[in-house]
C-alpha cells in the first residue's frame, strides 16, 4: 500500500478495494482447472504476507490506500478528449446515504492539499485499479481511443513486456502508474468498477490505524492471469462465495469480518450475469457506509451494523465500544431487529439480518454456524 491521506492529527486513512468476480461457466485456459461452481463465478482472494502489519496472513480483495497521485490533474490529459469533467462518463456522483460517522480532520487529506483535480469517485477507482496491478499484476485498462463503454462484463488487459519492471516502479512511486498507462496508450477502466459498499474500521484501541475503505465490484468475462508480488501478497485463489465460506470454516483461509460479510452478500446471486445486471440497475442508488460498533460480551464479540436495534449513532463510538456482562447467546435471544456479525472465534462467524435496506442494497441472508463447530 502506498500514500497517507489524513493528516498527522488523525489516525484515519482512506482506501479503495475491488472485488473481482470472473465468469467460470466455460473452460478457461488461463485459469486453474476447477469445475464450474454453482454460482457460475469465482472471486479473487489474495493472501497477505504474515509479515504485514495489517491483517497478516488474511485473504483479502485487492486494494490499498488512496494516494495523491490518484487525484492528479495529469489524468485529465490522459482521459481527454473522450472523457473528462464533470462526470467522466460515470454519470452524476451517487448519493451518500450515511452521514454517521463524521470523521475527524475530514478536510485535511493530502490529495486536497495537493490541489486534487479529480472527484473522489474517480480517484478511488484509479486507486483500486492501481493497487490491483501492484498486488496481482492485473491491468483493468482500456484503449484511450475507445469512446463507448461496453455494456457487458469487462476484460483485463494482457500483461505487457517489462511487467515486473513497471510494477516495481509503481510500487516505489504511485505516479508511475499514469506513465504506464501512457506507455500502453490506455486509461484506467473506471467504468468497469461499480459502487458496492464502504467500510470504516471499528474501534479496537486508541491510536490504532483506522480506514475508510470504498469497495467496488468488477465483473470479468474470464479470470486474468495472476502474477503475485510475493512481498505484500504471497498466494491467491479463485473461489466462489460458497467455496470461500467452506475454506474459512475449515481453517484453510482466514477472512476478516467485512470480507466474510461481503462474500456472504455475493451468495445472493445465481450467476455473473445476475450480479452484473444488479450493478447496472443500481448504478444511481449509491452505497451504504458501515462502521461496525463492537459489543464485547461475557464470552465473545458482536459487531453491530447500522439498522440493528442496539446500534447507536453516537460519535463517542468512534473511540469506544459497548460491553455487556451477558453471554452472546443471551443477547441474541433478546434481539428482534438485527444487523450484526457474531464472532464466536477466529474461524467462526455468524451473520444475523432481519432488517431491510432502505436503499435497495443487498444484505446477506442470515447465516448461523452449526453448533458442532462451536
Amino acid at each position: 500500500m502506498s500514500g497517507i491521506l489524513r493528516s498527522a492529527s488523525s489516525n484515519w486513512r482512506r482506501a479503495a478495494t475491488v472485488v473481482l468476480a470472473a465468469d467460470w461457466t466455460n473452460p478457461i485456459p488461463t485459469a486453474p482447472s476447477l469445475p464450474p461452481p454453482a454460482e457460475g463465478f469465482r472471486l479473487l482472494l489474495l493472501q497477505r504476507s504474515t509479515k504485514q502489519g495489517l491483517l497478516p496472513g488474511a485473504h483479502v480483495f485487492p486494494g490499498g490506500l488512496l494516494d495523491a497521485a490518484d487525484h492528479s490533474a495529469d489524468w485529465l490529459r490522459l482521459f481527454a478528449p473522450h472523457h473528462g469533467p464533470p462526470h467522466f462518463g460515470l454519470g452524476p456522483a451517487p448519493p451518500s446515504h450515511t452521514t454517521f460517522p463524521v470523521l475527524p480532520a475530514a478536510g485535511s487529506d493530502s490529495a486536497r492539499e495537493g490541489g486534487a483535480a479529480l472527484p473522489d469517485y474517480v480517484a478511488f477507482r484509479i486507486c483500486a485499479i492501481r493497487e490491483t496491478f501492484e498486488e496481482a499484476s492485473v491491468l483493468l485498462l482500456r484503449p484511450r481511443a475507445s469512446r463507448t463503454v461496453e455494456p457487458g462484463p469487462g476484460r483485463a488487459l494482457s500483461a505487457p513486456e517489462g511487467l515486473a519492471t513497471w510494477r516495481a516502479r509503481v510500487r516505489r512511486d504511485p505516479r508511475q502508474f499514469l506513465h504506464l498507462c501512457e506507455h500502453l496508450d490506455c486509461i484506467p477502466d473506471i467504468w468497469a468498477l461499480h459502487d458496492w459498499s464502504a467500510w470504516l474500521t471499528p474501534f479496537e484501541a486508541r491510536g490504532g490505524r483506522r480506514f475508510e475503505a470504498y469497495f467496488f465490484l468488477c465483473c470479468l468475462r474470464e479470470p486474468p492471469r495472476i502474477y503475485l508480488d510475493l512481498a505484500e501478497v504471497v498466494d491467491c485463489q479463485w473461489s466462489s462465495p460458497a467455496e470461500a465460506t467452506g475454506s474459512f470454516l475449515s481453517k484453510e483461509i482466514w477472512l476478516a469480518p467485512p470480507q466474510f460479510y461481503e462474500i456472504r452478500r455475493l451468495e445472493n446471486f445465481a450467476s455473473l450475469s445476475d450480479l452484473h445486471k444488479f450493478c447496472l440497475d443500481h448504478i444511481s442508488q449509491g452505497v451504504e457506509r458501515w462502521m461496525p460498533i463492537p459489543l464485547i460480551t461475557a464470552d465473545g464479540q458482536i459487531f453491530l451494523l447500522p439498522g440493528d436495534e442496539l446500534y447507536l449513532e453516537d460519535s463517542k463510538f468512534l473511540e469506544n465500544s459497548l460491553s455487556s456482562d451477558k453471554k452472546t447467546e443471551e443477547i441474541m435471544k433478546e434481539g428482534k431487529k438485527l444487523h450484526r456479525i457474531v464472532v464466536h472465534n477466529q474461524h467462526l462467524y455468524s451473520i444475523h439480518v432481519t432488517v431491510q435496506s432502505k436503499y435497495k442494497c443487498v444484505y446477506p441472508k442470515t447465516y448461523v454456524v452449526n453448533k458442532s463447530h462451536l
